[in-house]
């Protein structure tokens, strides 16, 4: 139970019990209810897109199922797709990129990261039945959050941890509960038929491998802000996948 209170102390700003003696290390070990975590969220924006799309279908249910997401989450992984984007986008070294990403201002690379990811999932969404989108969102935020951890678990943490906001943990994500995380999430994708499954998780997992690669390249390995960025891409990718069932 502790594993799952972090998970969702980690990814949203819903009110949960108390954890004293916090330790970094927990997050990681919560790493397998990340795709859990993922579903509550989907399930709250579904039901946000299924219930306004009674009475304005369209794009009106989509960008509402979408704030509500935000509001759920507090934007944590869009925040770290913006930065993501400026960091990698602006910077000339690894260290000036790092720096960008750490900056709370929002630049030009990240403005125009956020319109195009978010527009893509509300067009997206719009072309759905209530039904259909509500429960796209569910299946696709279980299996994007999954999708992290193996990033997590297979790259290096590019910050001196000492100038972490939460510190990793020693040992990192195992890849025994990376790959857990990845049953869990894309296990339901299996309950589809292949071509809207198979396409939503293969897209998934080309945008995180791109974006991964490409920041061990510019910074070295991972951050939050990368592990937000790919969340947000994978998301948009399931969706599209998902749109085709």
């Amino acid at each position: 139970m502790r594993g799952l209170v972090v998970a969702l102390q980690f990814l949203t700003r819903l009110p949960t019990p108390a954890l004293p003696d916090f330790q970094p290390q927990w997050i990681a070990r919560a790493v397998p209810f990340f795709p859990v975590i993922g579903w509550l969220v989907g399930a709250l924006a579904g039901s946000v897109f299924w219930g306004v799309s009674l009475v304005l279908p369209g794009w009106p249910a989509a960008i509402a199922a979408l704030a509500a997401g935000l509001l759920v989450t507090g934007g944590f992984h869009e925040d770290g797709l913006a930065d993501t984007a400026d960091g990698l986008g602006g910077g000339l070294s690894p260290e000036r990129r790092l720096a960008i990403m750490k900056d709370s201002r929002l630049g030009s690379y990240g403005a125009l990261a956020l319109w195009a990811v978010l527009s893509f999932k509300a067009a997206v969404l719009a072309r759905m039945a209530p039904v259909e989108g509500a429960l796209a969102l569910v299946l696709a935020g279980g299996a994007a959050r999954a999708l992290v951890a193996p990033v997590m678990a297979g790259m290096a943490y590019a910050r001196d941890p000492a100038e972490a906001k939460l510190k990793p943990a020693p040992e990192g994500v195992r890849w025994r509960e990376a790959a857990l995380a990845l049953v869990i999430g894309l296990a339901p994708l299996l309950l589809l038929r292949p071509v809207a499954g198979g396409a939503g998780a293969v897209l998934a997992a080309l945008v995180v491998l791109w974006l991964a690669r490409t920041a061990r390249r510019l910074i070295g390995g991972w951050t939050g802000d990368v592990l937000g960025g790919c969340e947000a891409l994978a998301e948009a990718a399931l969706l599209a996948g998902l749109a085709t069932a």
